[in-house]
């Protein structure tokens, strides 16, 4: 049997998404058999980003930097914003390589069940950033939910007095499904298919 602190090593990694015990046993013994080449520059690479893990002040986007590489990538157009839930479905987009404008991360989504009001979310903030001038096209990219459908038509109400063309992602994407879990081909298809809110 393994010490207490392989144990906890194992417990801590089995409680990250996609990972179970079994998994996790097998990425320790991974861990452990490759010390210099896989454990040293994991350790290396968790202390890098604990000491500099920053939100971003700007669109919420979780980085090293703030604000943070997105933002501050001066060739992206800054008159396209996309919204999204969360950042894993920022990260999720840009993978796509197919949307060359910013992001903003709303933090979550409207839900009466869970008890997230406009108020819990960085909606405000995007209205700020609206009001400051100089974006023409604000694409709502929520998931696909009740809750996600629920969001966009409110913030659709929100910004109908900016003079911005609001489009969301088209209905190819799955009922149900969540952005992050959706393939590339999927998630370019619906960014490319984007049309006008209703």
């Amino acid at each position: 049997m393994a010490s207490s602190e392989i144990d906890a090593l194992t417990q801590a990694l089995a409680r990250l998404p996609g990972l179970g015990p079994r998994s996790a046993r097998r990425a320790v013994l991974h861990l452990l058999k490759k010390r210099e080449t896989a454990l040293g520059p994991l350790l290396r690479a968790l202390g890098a980003v604990e000491e500099r893990l920053a939100t971003c002040a700007v669109c919420g986007n979780v980085d090293t930097n703030d604000p943070c590489s997105v933002c501050t990538d001066t060739r992206r157009d800054t008159r396209l914003l996309c919204v999204v839930e969360e950042v894993a479905d920022l990260w999720a987009l840009d993978r796509t390589r197919l949307f060359p404008g910013r992001f903003h991360v709303l933090g979550g989504r409207l839900s009466a069940l869970e008890g997230v009001r406009p108020e819990d979310l960085a909606i405000d903030s995007l209205v700020g950033r609206l009001a400051a001038g100089g974006i023409d096209e604000v694409v709502l990219a929520m998931n696909a939910t009740l809750e996600g459908q629920t969001t966009a038509h409110y913030l659709a109400d929100r910004l109908e007095r900016f003079p911005i063309r609001l489009t969301q992602l088209a209905h190819g994407l799955p009922v149900g499904g969540e952005l992050d879990y959706l393939d590339e081909g999927t998630l370019a298809q619906a960014l490319r298919a984007r049309r006008p809110v209703a």
